[in-house]
């Protein structure tokens, strides 16, 4: 199921994925990503996992976020199609939203970026009161996709989305609870055998009760989608920042850690 980018621990009925890319932050790779969807429509088939925990390896990072630097290399055929239609990390973000049981991210470290969209796309987020979140694609020259934008709203209201995209800024301590990125913030020591305890006492209620209200809940969420037209003009203006010269400078900037100097072209 794993080729060790994706570790998998099951305990009875709960399981764990561990993201494994420690040394460079639980970064999503598109190989790791191609592996965390192939073990989710895995496990997705498997009815005795009940309960699914996702965390990253190691004490620093959830997830610092999408990593460009590599393309998948070990794909099956039915990922290979749907890889036509969708990049391997939106099929991700879609295989935890609609994963059949609850999903729950265990966060053990920060979440940045696309890390910090996958944790949201968990039912449930509890973490260590240590670490930190955000989403910086305003301090980079990015625009951040649509469809991330409008998971952000759903979960976080428009003013804490608004808040979060516009200035870039990261999240700690008690503003993570009070923004929603969290539902629980706790003492590092204690976040994982917290996290199994929560993990064991969901598995534990009725299946088809599980399954049944997640996908109602699913359904409510995705009742507003938007129009064709809609999603084009946003995906034009995600592109029109991807080709800018800002984008460039953020980048510069970033790695020569200085403030950017955007021009707006």
């Amino acid at each position: 199921m794993s080729n060790g980018l994706v570790l998998v621990e099951k305990r009875g009925n709960t399981c764990t994925l561990v993201l494994n890319r420690p040394e460079k932050r639980n970064s999503l790779s598109p190989d790791l990503l191609v592996d965390l969807y192939q073990t989710l429509s895995e496990l997705a088939r498997d009815d005795t996992v009940r309960t699914l925990i996702l965390r990253g390896s190691g004490e620093k990072a959830f997830s610092s976020g999408y990593d460009i630097a590599s393309i998948p290399t070990r794909v099956n055929a039915e990922t290979q199609e749907k890889l036509k239609k969708q990049n391997p990390l939106e099929l991700v973000l879609n295989g935890v939203e609609n994963y059949p049981y609850p999903v729950i991210a265990m966060l053990n470290g920060s979440a940045f970026g696309a890390g910090c969209e996958l944790a949201l796309c968990c039912d449930i987020r509890l973490a260590a009161d240590d670490i930190r979140m955000g989403l910086p694609p305003a301090k980079l020259g990015l625009v951040y996709p649509w469809k991330g934008v409008q998971r952000f709203i759903q979960i976080l209201g428009v003013r804490h989305t608004r808040e979060i995209l516009f200035t870039g800024r990261t999240v700690g301590g008690p503003e993570l609870l009070e923004k929603g990125l969290v539902d629980y913030l706790m003492p590092r020591e204690e976040l994982e055998s917290f996290t199994q305890r929560f993990a064991e006492e969901i598995a534990g209620n009725a299946p088809l009760s599980l399954k049944g209200m997640k996908k109602t809940i699913n359904l409510i969420l995705n009742a507003g989608e938007m129009k064709e037209e809609d999603r084009k003009l946003a995906e034009s203006l995600m592109f029109q920042a991807f080709n800018s010269e800002d984008l460039k400078e953020g980048q510069r900037a970033f790695l020569e850690k200085r403030p950017p100097k955007f021009q707006g072209k």
